[in-house]
């Protein structure tokens, strides 16, 4: 399908996706094409409900821009339209207006759905995609989206940042633009001003806990376990035995120079290895037997009536500081 007139860009746009910030930023550079001294009489900016009349829609995606630019139909919630709304879309999209640019903005809307495949038909951009990226590749993305804000981040801040704020684009955004702000006269975050100035709002994952004890960062294990909501000790001593064995199958091939089948004996990938690796570094194979050791004598305490939580993080200490 051609562009629309002299603007270099698609009919019809849908910006698909959970990542809030990526699908804010992609609709801000469309909103910036406008211009701007007809932009009010060009944007049309609405959210889709029950109630939404299709041939108000349609009215404003044929409507011809003022001035010499396009005019922009944005319609927020897209995976929400009514049936006719969509419908109607689908039939304008066959033939759409010359002056018009139909942005869809949707935080997920299924590949197979009349709507999805109508917009993708347009050209191959006509689908942005703004899918999280995952939890292991968020680090570099915040080092890097710092970056492009003037701002220098640590690696290990970046990963501060995320396990107190979570993966939520648009808060992480809000975030760096305080830390930059306070580290202004350096322009350098560090994990120390990420610890001193943002609070833990997110979640506490088990996984995050079991690698700050395999590491024998007390300090951070602790904090963890304090924000976590009503744990159990039992529940997190199993996930503690699981990773102390982990441990000890990992130490058992680097003793024998064989690091590199680490992996493959576990079930995982290389990545997913790496953090237990670098554990298993700090231990020798006995200290491991001694922390397992630690763990079965806690079960009995705890199961023999010993108040929970001191007999768990006595263990989280002995492991943190083994013998």
């Amino acid at each position: 399908m051609a562009q629309q007139r002299g603007t270099g860009l698609l009919p019809a746009y849908l910006v698909v996706g959970a990542d809030q910030l990526k699908r804010e930023t992609a609709i801000s550079r469309l909103k910036g094409r406008l211009d701007e001294g007809f932009a009010v009489f060009n944007l049309d900016e609405r959210t889709a409900s029950g109630d939404m009349d299709p041939t108000s829609v349609a009215i404003s995606l044929n409507t011809v821009p003022v001035g010499q630019g396009f005019r922009l139909v944005l319609i927020h919630d897209a995976n929400k339209l009514p049936k006719a709304v969509s419908e109607s879309i689908i039939t304008y999209l066959t033939n759409p207006n010359p002056g018009c640019v139909l942005c869809l903005d949707a935080e997920k809307l299924a590949k197979n759905t009349r709507l999805y495949k109508a917009v993708a038909k347009v050209g191959k951009r006509s689908v942005i995609d703004c899918t999280p990226l995952r939890a292991r590749d968020m680090p570099a993305y915040l080092v890097k989206h710092a970056a492009a804000k003037g701002i220098v981040l640590d690696m290990d801040a970046a990963r501060e940042l995320l396990s107190r704020t979570g993966e939520d684009t648009t808060l992480l955004d809000r975030q760096l633009q305080t830390l930059g702000e306070l580290c202004r006269d350096t322009g350098h975050v560090t994990i120390r001003d990420v610890r001193e100035n943002v609070a833990r709002t997110a979640e506490v994952k088990p996984w995050e806990f079991l690698d700050a004890v395999a590491a024998g960062r007390a300090e951070v294990a602790l904090e963890l376990y304090r924000h976590m909501q009503n744990p159990s000790q039992l529940a997190l001593l199993a996930l503690l035995v699981r990773r102390m064995r982990e441990l000890m199958c990992a130490r058992a091939f680097m003793d024998r120079g064989q690091t590199a089948r680490i992996a493959s004996e576990l079930g995982r990938q290389e990545w997913q290895v790496r953090s237990v690796v670098q554990s298993a570094r700090r231990f020798t194979g006995e200290q491991l037997v001694s922390c397992l050791d630690a763990c079965a004598a806690c079960e009995r305490e705890i199961k023999g009536g010993a108040d929970p939580e001191t007999s768990f993080l006595h263990l989280v200490l002995f492991i943190c500081q083994p013998a």
